[in-house]
């Protein structure tokens, strides 16, 4: 019982301190996360907010925040959500991927009946 214990108490101690992984962005997505966070940039510079305020408001660091602005896609989802709502920018999140054409479109193919097999006549 005690050595299970040893190795719970070192896995959750270790958790922390575990290596993130990361995936490589698609070329696509990259030019589009770069792009998000030029145009971030550009609102906050508009409303006149600086750096060290809107950090503070979406709860970052300033590095943070200037990796956010360049499109890091290793900044997690939740915190463009946050950068998106001090700016009040979020009401576009409610479009995203709310029209889903190719999920239509194999769910009517499914949904179509099979055709009718003909049987066949051995001579």
């Amino acid at each position: 019982m005690s050595d299970s214990l040893d190795i719970y108490t070192a896995y959750v101690h270790n958790i922390g301190h575990m290596p993130r992984i990361y995936s490589p962005t698609f070329g696509n997505a990259e030019r589009q996360l770069k792009a998000l966070g030029e145009r971030l940039r550009l609102a906050r510079k508009r409303r006149r907010i600086s750096s060290i305020l809107m950090a503070q408001r979406v709860g970052i660091s300033r590095d943070t925040l200037h990796r956010l602005e360049k499109g890091d896609p290793t900044i997690g989802l939740g915190t463009w959500l946050r950068a998106l709502r001090v700016l009040g920018l979020d009401a576009d999140l409610d479009r995203l991927a709310a029209d889903d054409p190719v999920g239509r479109k194999l769910q009517d193919l499914a949904l179509e009946p099979a055709p009718k097999k003909v049987p066949r006549v051995r001579p």
